[in-house]
């Protein structure tokens, strides 16, 4: 028999909650619920799901399907496994993360908007709504290819829902554009930092050169670690740059990029193995040598990737036109660097700075 329980929301709209309870003998034998907006569509549930109830073998036919039911986890380490380009690190970093919590042990079946969105919630309360948002986006990928795919019940209005409903409510945001850009003199402060300990640790990683080949390139951190000297065209004054990033495609998204004169040089004083990588090391050590060296010598919030920023800016002070920057930056849209399009000053702050890289040509 099915009855309807009307509920009142924390926002003050009402669901309306469809049940069926069977017994056999006095025990229960089924049970089942759904959530609707309205009533009619609660009514129309529950008739045609009784009237598949009482089919012969309906009820039979229902607890097979029920064994058959997965978990959300089940869907995650399906998706990692059946993802026949390589995964981006950051997404299945996050998608691991996902299984961690509450909602990847529920039945795929069972998850409406509301649990999605309590999910956001929890994360919200150590996560920025930039990141929420993040987490959101890739957990979205899997409810939209789990019915088309795999025939497994996933509801991909659900999550839809709850990404307009966490956008609203202030969970979930774009990324904010970050200004921040180094001064000459926390330049300066870094590259003496990091010349003194190359003299105490000379096997260390060539951090100087490193930090010099981010600005003047406008290279990704990743990117630089990943460019061998095959990918390096000297003559033409540009790289191969493997992987870049991209929003809709990561992996195999080769690119030419021009180089500026400073960025060859630094690339070419490098120690050259044929087909090994210029810049040899690890992003890890990277990352962390920058972020402890700020934090030693105070300079505040300052990342590794404005390093990328204040490149492509210092392009714009000399006077580039936005396709002469995309052909150095890479981006295949020019909307991202049209911020860069205002910038007044038509100077080089960089000429006649001690660590600018110089050319051979002009030396």
């Amino acid at each position: 028999m099915g009855t309807i329980v009307e509920r009142k929301k924390a926002d003050g709209s009402v669901v309306y909650v469809a049940q069926i309870l069977l017994k056999q003998k006095g025990k229960i034998v089924f049970r089942e619920g759904r959530t609707f907006k309205r009533r009619p569509a609660a009514n129309d549930w529950i008739k045609a799901r009784e009237t598949e109830l009482r089919k012969p073998g309906g009820l039979e036919a229902v607890h097979k399907k029920k064994a058959e039911t997965f978990k959300l986890a089940d869907l995650i380490d399906r998706y990692v496994n059946e993802h026949e380009k390589e995964m981006g690190r950051t997404k299945a970093q996050v998608l691991r993360a996902i299984k961690e919590y509450d909602l990847a042990a529920m039945d795929t079946a069972a998850i409406e908007s509301g649990h999605i969105y309590e999910f956001a919630r929890t994360l919200h309360q150590k996560m920025k709504p930039q990141t929420v948002a993040n987490y959101l986006s890739h957990l979205g990928a899997i409810f939209a290819i789990a019915r088309p795919a795999w025939g497994v019940s996933l509801n991909e209005q659900a999550m839809k829902d709850a990404m307009v409903v966490c956008k609203r409510m202030g969970i979930t945001s774009k990324s904010r554009e970050r200004d921040r850009r180094p001064t000459l003199e926390e330049l300066d402060t870094l590259l003496t930092h990091f010349t003194n300990r190359s003299k105490r640790a000379p096997h260390s990683a060539p951090m100087v050169d490193i930090i010099l080949f981010a600005l003047f390139s406008t290279r990704r951190q990743e990117e630089i670690t990943r460019i061998t000297w095959d990918d390096l065209d000297e003559d033409g004054s540009r790289i191969m740059v493997r992987d870049m990033k991209h929003p809709g495609e990561k992996i195999g998204n080769d690119q030419w990029c021009d180089l500026v004169p400073e960025a060859l040089a630094v690339a070419k004083r490098q120690g050259k193995k044929k087909g090994g990588r210029i810049f040899p090391y690890g992003t890890d050590a990277i990352s962390a040598a920058f972020t402890r060296a700020c934090q030693l010598l105070g300079i505040n919030d300052l990342r590794f990737h404005d390093l990328r920023h204040e490149g492509i800016s210092r392009l714009a002070e000399l006077g580039w036109s936005i396709p002469h920057m995309a052909a150095v930056s890479g981006h295949r849209s020019w909307i991202s660097l049209k911020r860069y399009s205002h910038v007044r000053t038509r100077t080089d702050k960089y000429e006649g700075w001690q660590w600018r890289p110089v050319p051979e040509a002009a030396e």
